[in-house]
């Protein structure tokens, strides 16, 4: 399913806006306190179903600034600003992976 990004109601989470192995000018959006230690898509994609976001991967996707890898991206329903969200994602992922 092809999704375009004119589609106000979703917004685009690569798993580097959430990543606690980059820096900010690598694409994390993130407090290093709030980041996650290299999230993956399914990760992102459980924690947004948990937070009822509706989510879409799209695994073949490349973040702009690291064009040659193609890590995917998650679409969510946009229910708020978007650090806000990203950070409730993240914060889902780090209370999963703190059960395991």
């Amino acid at each position: 399913m092809d999704i375009m990004l004119k589609d106000k109601t979703k917004l685009v989470v690569w798993p580097v806006y959430l990543d606690a192995t980059k820096s900010r000018g690598e694409g994390r959006i993130l407090s290093l306190k709030d980041s996650v230690k290299s999230p993956v898509l399914k990760e992102i994609e459980k924690a947004a179903s948990e937070l009822s976001l509706a989510p879409v991967v799209e695994a073949d996707k490349s973040y702009p600034k690291a064009w040659w890898s193609t890590g995917g991206r998650v679409l969510v329903d946009k229910k708020g600003p978007k650090s806000v969200i990203v950070k409730q994602i993240a914060q889902k992922i780090n209370k999963t992976r703190g059960q395991k």
